[in-house]
């Protein structure tokens, strides 16, 4: 018996059945549709938003800041209480195609089924067969803390209406190129992409006409995805790919703030699927621009002692790690200050975010680590520092870094 023939009776015992008899029928599913499942569900980092802080994998709980307020992630566990082990097949279509949980409530769009109105059925099959693998757990979100009246759920009939356009996607002909048409697939709607890197309308809506130009998310830029072509040395699609799977691309720097879960994600979706989607990223770049020009001087706001504060800064907290010749740039195949993104980039927020909240450990997992400097540097230290690196590694423009503007960003750090 074929895939497919297997994965029609699949989703056939799969809507015929409910309650516990359900769970237990998805546990014994046929593997490899449970296996897809897990690739996908890696794909749209389902486990990084319902996963809180400390808890148990998509028991839920993780709050999700809004400029409205907080939405608490729900549990996507098959517990039939608290979770979705009652839920059929279509009601879990239902809820990935049109936002609407299996007793009829409107979920908030933080939940991106704007994007995951898009999947195929196949593809949603898979996912619930993999949840409903999962071993269940208890445990109830916190009450979402969302100002009046959004914390009006009806409302939001309204917003669908304005916002949500579902329907299953259409195959792509005109590149005629498999692997970018799946590419788009995933980056367009599984792996929601534009949602934290594309601006956002007064209704927390994306707009459309800036898609993929970039955003902030958690007090972090999720910088433009047209512009790879831009860096000082230019994204190759095997370089993101790499990037999307390891969270390091040695040539550009290493995933910090929020894209950081998400390549932990991505670690365990299909190379193929990776691969696809870097495929079709590269693909929407812009034009390179002209090669840079000679390194620009510093404003004379920023020259003399500010600089050379940054400077002394730099040598006695970083320099054992990044300067020219030092051991873990050597050894550790770790991208030079000159290549990063971050130091690159039109706007200082997340060299500051960097700096203050350091790469933290994971775990027994191999990883890029710097240790935090929010509560040794003082606001003006650190917007030396982050105006030292700016002048000493870029072509580009200085900044005008202030220590007033990295006591904004100290308060955009979200609280659990």
């Amino acid at each position: 018996m074929n895939f497919k023939a297997i994965l029609r009776i699949a989703i056939l015992t799969i809507a015929a059945t409910s309650g516990t008899a359900l769970a237990s029928s998805l546990q014994a599913a046929e593997p490899s549709l449970i296996q897809r499942g897990a690739q996908l569900a890696a794909v749209g980092d389902c486990i990084v938003c319902h996963t809180a802080k400390g808890g148990a994998p998509f028991a839920g709980g993780l709050p999700i800041h809004t400029p409205f307020g907080a939405i608490y992630s729900t549990n996507i566990t098959p517990d039939t209480e608290t979770g979705i082990g009652g839920w059929t097949l279509d009601a879990f279509a239902q809820a990935m195609r049109r936002g609407e949980s299996s007793d009829g409530h409107l979920l908030y769009p933080a939940f991106p089924y704007v994007h995951f109105t898009h999947m195929t059925d196949a593809d949603i099959a898979s996912v619930y067969a993999f949840m409903m693998s999962r071993t269940p757990v208890r445990a109830n979100a916190p009450a979402n803390k969302l100002i009046f009246p959004l914390n009006f759920r009806p409302l939001l009939a309204v917003w669908n209406l304005l916002y949500l356009h579902a329907d299953n996607p259409e195959p792509m002909s005109r590149a005629q190129d498999a692997q970018l048409d799946h590419g788009r697939y995933l980056v367009e709607g599984l792996g929601h992409c534009a949602a934290c890197h594309t601006p956002l309308n007064v209704l927390g809506a994306e707009k459309k006409d800036r898609a993929f130009d970039g955003a902030v998310i958690d007090g972090w830029d999720a910088p433009s995805l047209k512009t790879l072509l831009s860096a000082p040395t230019p994204w190759t699609r095997e370089q993101l790919s790499t990037y999307l799977r390891t969270g390091l691309a040695s040539e550009h720097g290493a995933a910090a703030g929020p894209m950081l879960p998400v390549t932990h994600s991505l670690a365990n979706a299909s190379q193929a699927d990776v691969e696809a989607m870097a495929a079709y990223i590269m693909s929407i770049q812009r034009s390179s621009p002209a090669a840079q020009a000679a390194p620009v001087k510093p404003a004379a706001g920023m020259q003399g002692g500010a600089i050379q504060a940054g400077a002394t800064l730099f040598q006695a907290s970083c320099a054992a790690c990044h300067a020219a010749h030092s051991p873990m740039t050597v050894v550790g195949g770790r991208p030079l200050l000159s290549q990063s993104t971050s130091v690159n980039s039109d706007s200082p927020r997340n060299v500051v975010r960097v700096l203050l909240d350091g790469l933290p450990a994971q775990g027994s997992t191999a990883s890029r680590i710097m240790p935090p400097f929010a509560g040794m540097l003082t606001d003006a230290q650190i917007a030396d520092l982050a105006n030292y690196l700016r002048v000493q590694y870029s072509k580009q423009a200085p900044w005008q870094l202030q220590a007033d503007d990295v006591a904004k960003y100290r308060k955009e750090t979200p609280t659990p």
